[in-house]
């Protein structure tokens, strides 16, 4: 008995060691699986933002080779910033990055491979494992207009305003994407106007601008919205430079409360030009005005701006617009011709109305402010079914409060305008272009903001 068992025990050991060595060369090769799989997943992460590093970077420089030095460049950090020297016992190698232009769009192609240890778990594996991976972003040209609200109570953040955005200007290409600056307040005005023919922009003439930028005056932002879907629309549908991509930018920190009018006068003499009629954002008082829709902050004179006339002996008060004003138009005719104000082929947007807000033809308070938060919110939604994308930034605590007659908050109409995801019921459009509101609670968030809004646009020009 004791020879056979001492038999038995001979041939068991080595079926022992033997199980015992595939089951580590299975693990050995399980680990080796895993540790593939996510050396892969952390270079496809790498390659993804040197890719997009690099299609942003084309937007440095004036011509085509200094695009791409920089592109390259660009590519490089972002990789090895994504993918650490060692990262789990690999070596990476980065392929030379790619920069094509063909004819409305440039093509970055990031390719990288890396190579782990041939011994795992005390096994001797055929050759070390290469998983390698290849990224290609491909930019198309856009058309933008930059909207910038510049009214007065933006005037302690103006610094700040100035260098976010003259910092997102940077993230384009100045001969290659087509951009417009606008900026609004009582009125708007076009800073710089959006090529027609040719592409590019001027950024030295923006960047002056910005930085010339005054604070004063209410928040017109119809006027805004119309100036930036105006200038993008100038350029014609059949010019073959008109990119499909085309964007506005929309930066204010508070609630609509303005917009621009030719007025129904009692007496028609009185004023014959459109002005801008104002509301404050407490939710009562009078309307006032009129100020310029052509500029930020400019007065009309005489009989169109009742303040200008001082005391009113006949009433025994200040004059107001209500004394002077009969009615409201029915329909948005700020910009016109005095000849016909009320142009029937100019009936694209409705002052009187049910929805989403009632307004009635009345020079009320009520009136002017839900207005004002109709016009923009419905030229929005028409700039999306143009194929427009709206990206709205909003400002400060302001946006979450409570304000106007109907005690709404400002951050609501910038989620509608921007059709964003989480954008109230009543004006989410699921079906035409969805675009991103970024809240900046402080000044310090601008910049983020704006980069924010930068790198979404980017996406969408893959």
């Amino acid at each position: 008995m004791a020879t056979y068992t001492h038999k038995q025990r001979g041939a068991v050991l080595p079926l022992i060691v033997i199980g015992m060595l595939v089951l580590i060369m299975a693990a050995g090769l399980a680990f080796s699986a895993g540790l593939s799989y996510m050396i892969k997943a952390k270079l496809n992460a790498a390659t993804d933002s040197a890719a997009l590093a690099g299609a942003r970077a084309t937007s440095l420089g004036g011509d085509q080779a200094t695009q791409t030095t920089n592109a390259k460049a660009a590519a490089t950090r972002f990789f090895n910033a994504n993918f650490p020297a060692g990262y789990l016992g690999s070596t990476a190698t980065l392929g030379d990055t790619q920069v094509t232009y063909t004819g409305g769009q440039v093509t970055v192609s990031v390719s990288a491979s890396a190579t782990m240890p041939a011994s795992l778990l005390g096994t001797n594996l055929s050759g070390p494992l290469t998983p390698g991976v290849l990224t290609q972003t491909t930019r198309k040209d856009l058309d933008m207009v930059i909207t910038l609200d510049t009214s007065g109570s933006l005037s302690d953040s103006a610094a700040n305003v100035r260098s976010s955005a003259i910092t997102f200007l940077k993230q384009f290409n100045s001969t290659q994407d087509r951009v417009g600056l606008v900026h609004f307040a009582f009125g708007s005005e076009v800073d710089d106007a959006i090529q027609q023919t040719a592409r590019g922009f001027d950024r030295t003439s923006m960047e002056t601008h910005i930085k010339a930028l005054k604070f004063e005056g209410s928040t017109a932002s119809a006027e805004g919205m119309w100036r930036a879907r105006q200038q993008l629309n100038s350029v014609p549908s059949a010019n073959l430079n008109r990119s499909n991509l085309r964007v506005i930018i929309f930066f204010s920190d508070g609630a609509p409360n303005s917009f621009a009018a030719y007025l129904n006068w009692k007496t028609p003499s009185d004023c014959l030009v459109a002005g801008t009629i104002a509301t404050d954002d407490d939710g009562s008082g009078e309307p006032y005005g009129l100020y310029s829709p052509d500029d930020n902050y400019t007065a009309l004179g005489g009989k169109c701006n009742p303040y200008n006339q001082g005391y009113n002996n006949s009433l025994g008060r200040n004059a107001q617009l209500s004394d002077r004003v009969s009615s409201l138009p029915d329909w948005y005719n700020g910009h016109n011709p005095v000849t016909n104000p009320n142009d029937p082929n100019a009936q694209e947007f409705k002052v009187v109305t049910t929805t989403p807000r009632v307004v009635t033809n009345a020079i009320t308070y009520q009136n002017v402010n839900r207005a004002a938060r109709n016009l923009v919110e419905a030229m929005a939604a028409k700039s999306q079914d143009e194929g427009i994308y709206v990206f709205t930034l909003g400002l400060g605590s302001q946006l979450k409060a409570a304000s106007g007659v109907d005690k709404e908050k400002g951050e609501d109409t910038l989620k509608c305008m921007a059709n964003a995801v989480d954008a109230p019921s009543r004006c989410a459009r699921p079906s035409k272009p969805v675009g991103v509101y970024c809240y900046a609670a402080t000044q310090a968030d601008l910049t983020p903001c704006f980069s924010k809004l930068a790198s979404a646009i980017l996406k969408i020009t893959k």
